[in-house]
């Protein structure tokens, strides 16, 4: 007997066990978003870039709006330019925006397109100024006092044309975090996390992934056993109102729970640094983060 052969069999049944996942989403689209330290490490980008190719080879439609915070922070420091943030929004200066611009959409979003077709998938990078139409915001200090942190804007519009033709075409798109602001068409800052739940609110797909550096949401954030798997928009909200969540949880769960509200089935929050976390998210019964539904099943 093939000493082997075990492990072979078990390796089959892996792939047996995935088959109701492979029925009840090919075909249909899964919009990613990633960013924190996930995409610091390059070998867990390329891994990551693998698996999403992975998801395309097996009939799903992938559609990919990535972060890179930490770049640009580089390349602003190269630049001579502090990072400054208020209220966790970058301050964005238009000498800064440039600088933002080409670090997303010029280096890391081709980049990553790149990635994703030396992996055997087909990819197109699209600007975000090309998808999202935005407009500036409006901060406050402690006080009530307006702020004003440049060239940062909020999603108020999707293009989405040009994802569409893609899904069509069953290329994956891969989106920078930029908006281009109405009215004047200059490129605004976008928070990622928001930038793809506006997507999801258009493009409506069956299961919005947000990638970070955290498990996903926890009853105590210091304490990574104390995650929660399962957990209804309302739930979500609560846990905000009472202090559970803060930080910069709090702009993603209210995201997801906008793109509940405009139709996506679920929405779920993983660890970017575990090996294969997407996979592992969609094709087993537990998962390994936090999913948000729209009702206690």
């Amino acid at each position: 007997m093939n000493s082997q052969l075990p492990q072979l069999i078990e390796k089959a049944e892996i792939l047996v066990n995935a088959l109701p996942y492979l029925q009840a989403y090919r075909d249909k689209t899964v919009l990613i978003k990633f960013g924190g330290s996930a995409m610091d490490d390059p070998e867990l980008v390329k891994k990551l870039m693998r698996d999403i190719v992975l998801l395309e080879v097996l009939g799903f439609n992938p559609v990919v709006v990535h972060g890179g915070g930490k770049a640009i922070s580089k390349a602003m420091n190269e630049a001579g330019l502090e990072a400054k943030f208020v209220n966790g929004l970058r301050v964005t200066t238009k000498e800064a925006i440039s600088i933002v611009e080409k670090t997303l959409s010029g280096t890391i979003n081709p980049g990553l397109a790149q990635m994703f077709r030396d992996f055997g998938g087909k990819a197109i990078g699209i600007p975000g100024t090309e998808v999202f139409v935005g407009e500036k915001i409006q901060e406050k200090d402690s006080d009530g006092n307006p702020i004003d942190i440049g060239e940062v804007g909020s999603v108020i519009g999707c293009q989405a044309s040009k994802i569409q033709e893609a899904i069509e075409m069953q290329i994956t798109p891969i989106i920078s975090p930029l908006a281009k602001e109405l009215g004047t068409h200059n490129p605004l800052n976008v928070n990622a996390d928001l930038a793809a739940a506006a997507l999801a609110k258009e493009i409506k797909p069956v299961k919005l992934v947000y990638i970070s550096d955290v498990p996903g949401i926890m009853q105590d954030p210091s304490d990574e056993s104390s995650l929660i798997k399962s957990i209804t928009r309302q739930e979500a909200l609560e846990l905000i109102d009472d202090g559970t969540v803060s930080g910069g949880m709090i702009p993603k769960i209210k995201s997801a729970v906008e793109a509940l509200n405009a139709g996506v089935r679920k929405v779920h929050f993983i660890d970017g640094r575990v090996p294969h976390s997407i996979l592992l998210e969609i094709f087993t019964n537990d998962g390994i983060g936090t999913e948000i539904i729209r009702e206690q099943r």
